[in-house]
């Protein structure tokens, strides 16, 4: 017997939630550090030119491949390719992404929770410089038990959410949890905003100096803005394809992807007017550099900042807050995707298949919990289990998984553009994709994801 597809209960559960996926700690920490470091302005404009030109055509082809399949990517391929084709063979590539993401992105969830803690109780007040902090934070992280029971906990809440189901779990949890995540990250802008020497770090981030561009590196820029707004959205994986296939045709695909993309880069650009005026006004202007650019930051230069603040406590808090709801909006929305596999190519119950991979997933997030201490000293091609993980994810298996979507939306020997473009067109609301664009997303945009690839491993 058929099981009966799930779906949303509204069209803002489906955004808030497809968004949910793409917003993570890479918006939060990643984008106003690497901004900082590569010159201010002009990079925002760069990135925001990458994500219409890279960003929302990717998205779009994924959201395409789920709705016009109503799978995930465990069988989303079996579905519309042709007798013969072996297009099918990507969700091996997906579900390792999934999985390989989860490994280690659990565990930075783990020391959100863990700081969020710290703030809340105030244990962590009477560290005042970012050395001090650094000492912390090494304690934290050294302490295994600790970090392994914050990602076990991590792991059994946002599995339990996906357990009760797409609309009483994963749409009932994730849509106010990503409302009260707007309503931080505003409250948050508006305070740091209205700090003494936050005109500085506005000017910084907003105006564009020419001067500060051409002293980071103009290709230098250019290819950090392209990796990150090709990085931050999380395309490649099929984790934005499920929330696709749980949609109707009401509307055409283009808008919703504007949509979540906008969301996306709302969430980044606001980060923003929460770091660099406290930078400005607390930390001499010193944001970060090219060598600095990690979660680090985070719990190391921006937490003393936050101590020294008159409402550090309360500010402290809000914001490990904000960062809890914003890794645990990608952790539900990629576990989705894995329970979303296991039911297509299995006969088990969800819940079943959650307690599964609560199991499974405690087990290989191990090496990442141990690469901080027991096995820091183990190297894999120069790179720790964490570091290594995280590049096998963001520098292969997305953009290798983009290029993927992208010819088989676009090729005659995939499922092929008319297809495609009916797909996404199909709809009485929402921007059309336009026709004229067929040469761009066929033949350029293959090759710029190439490029991406290319300069993320090299």
């Amino acid at each position: 017997m058929k099981k009966e597809r799930e779906s949303f209960s509204s069209r803002l559960g489906f955004i808030l939630i497809s968004a949910g996926c793409a917003i993570g700690l890479g918006n939060v920490y990643r984008f106003p550090i690497i901004t900082g470091a590569y010159g201010g302005a002009f990079f925002v404009l760069i990135y925001i030119l990458f994500l219409i030109l890279l960003g929302i055509p990717v998205m779009t082809a994924e959201l395409a491949v789920g709705r016009g399949s109503k799978r995930s990517i465990a069988s989303s391929f079996n579905v519309l390719e042709r007798p013969g084709q072996k297009w099918h063979l990507m969700k091996y590539l997906g579900i390792a992404g999934n999985y390989l993401l989860m490994m280690f992105y659990t565990t930075i969830s783990g020391w959100m929770v863990l700081y969020f803690w710290k703030y809340l109780t105030g244990s962590v007040l009477a560290a005042q410089t970012a050395e001090e902090m650094g000492a912390v934070f090494g304690g934290m992280v050294s302490n295994t038990g600790l970090v392994f029971g914050a990602t076990v906990f991590v792991i059994i809440v946002c599995f339990g959410i996906c357990a009760l189901g797409l609309e009483n779990g994963v749409e009932r949890i994730t849509r106010p949890m990503m409302m009260l995540l707007f309503v931080l990250m505003i409250g948050l802008a508006i305070y740091a905003c209205c700090l003494p020497n936050a005109a500085e770090g506005l000017r910084f981030y907003l105006v564009p100096s020419l001067n500060k561009f051409e002293s980071a590196g103009w290709w230098t820029v250019i290819s950090a803005a392209m990796g990150q707004a090709f990085f931050t959205l999380s395309i490649g994986i099929g984790s934005i394809a499920i929330f696709g296939s749980y949609i109707g045709k009401e509307r055409r695909l283009l808008g919703e992807s504007l949509t979540i993309v906008s969301l996306d880069t709302l969430v980044a650009l606001m980060s923003g007017l929460i770091i660099f005026p406290a930078c400005f006004t607390y930390n001499n202007g010193v944001t970060a550099d090219a060598g600095s650019v990690g979660a680090g930051f985070l719990f190391t230069t921006l937490s003393a900042i936050f101590n020294e603040m008159p409402a550090g406590r309360i500010v402290g808090t809000l914001f490990f807050l904000f960062m809890v709801f914003a890794s645990f909006s990608t952790v539900i929305a990629v576990f989705e995707n894995i329970i979303s596999f296991w039911l297509e190519l299995t006969n088990l119950k969800r819940a079943k298949v959650a307690l599964i991979n609560i199991v499974l997933m405690i087990v290989l997030s191990l090496p990442c919990i141990l690469s901080l201490n027991i096995l820091a000293d183990v190297q894999i091609f120069g790179k720790g289990f964490m570091d290594l993980e995280d590049f096998i994810v963001s520098n292969v298996l997305l953009p290798v998984g983009s290029l993927l979507y992208v010819l088989f939306c676009t090729t005659r020997r995939g499922w092929g553009w008319n297809n495609f473009f009916k797909e996404i067109n199909t709809g009485e609301k929402g921007a059309r994709f336009p026709a004229w664009l067929k040469p761009y997303v066929s033949y350029v945009l293959p090759v710029i994801i190439v490029i991406v690839l290319v300069m993320s491993v090299i």
